[in-house]
């Protein structure tokens, strides 16, 4: 079993900042518009999950459970020899990595949640339920029949829809959507996030659009509010994927958190 690595900056005398992106089918690619503002001053190491990207493909199923996301995450930070490292969670990539410190918090000096929840998918309904322009996008991407691929439901600013459908591509991993949504896949976290965090105890920031539509900001906000140890940055006009619509302000917020 192999992965796909990408590194962005160069290796300093601070932390690597190794990142977990979402999905988890669609690989790193779509994220690094906010990670190259960041590389000026950090090393970045993005890495396509097993089953989706360039890494191995048609594994069996067995072999695509989020477990060993955070095992290979484990023994890639090892085989790159990058020591303690700053760990990032996008998305799907965010409960991954909330698991990882559960597992591996002395591997992690300070932990970014972007655009992620620590709650049940469940919880987001309550927020979304009766926000108008959540509906009246919803109804658009029913109709297209999986063409739109959640775009206007991930960007705010829909002029940029075309261009973050272009950037996602038309690769599709193997990892199987159903096999989740019918409770066949192990869960991302095992026990409590909220927990989890408190008891990780180093710093975390909690990253978020403040349009988000696929995890509510009212969620980032209850998760901030319940572990102390938090700091919550919320980024406004921009949805789920705030680090493609506002790249230089998500980036900026990052290296704020990072370089303390």
């Amino acid at each position: 079993m192999t992965l796909f690595v990408r590194e962005l900056g160069r290796r300093g005398d601070g932390p690597s900042v190794v990142v977990l992106h979402g999905g988890p089918d669609v690989g790193y690619r779509y994220l690094v518009p906010g990670f190259e503002p960041l590389a000026r001053d950090h090393h970045v190491v993005l890495f396509d999950f097993r089953g989706c990207g360039r890494s191995s493909r048609g594994l069996p199923v067995e072999a695509l459970e989020p477990e060993y996301v955070v095992q290979d995450a484990h023994e890639l930070i090892d085989v790159l020899d990058l020591g303690i490292v700053d760990l990032v969670g996008f998305s799907t990539g965010g409960r991954a990595a909330m698991q990882f410190v559960d597992r591996y918090p002395e591997q992690v000096r300070r932990l970014v949640l972007a655009s992620t929840t620590a709650y049940k998918g469940s919880e987001s309904a309550q927020y979304l339920e009766g926000w108008a322009e959540y509906e009246r996008r919803q109804r658009a991407e029913d109709a297209a029949d999986g063409r739109l691929r959640n775009s206007t439901i991930f960007v705010w600013d829909l002029d940029l829809a075309p261009k973050f459908l272009a950037l996602l591509g038309s690769d599709v991993g193997d990892w199987s959507e159903e096999r989740a949504v019918r409770g066949l896949m192990h869960p991302w976290v095992t026990r409590d996030g909220e927990e989890i965090l408190r008891e990780f105890g180093k710093p975390i920031l909690i990253l978020h659009g403040e349009k988000d539509m696929g995890f509510p900001v009212q969620l980032a906000e209850r998760l901030h509010a319940a572990v102390p140890n938090s700091q919550l940055e919320v980024i406004p006009d921009a949805a789920h994927m705030c680090h493609f619509e506002k790249p230089e302000v998500w980036a900026r917020h990052l290296h704020e958190f990072l370089s303390r």
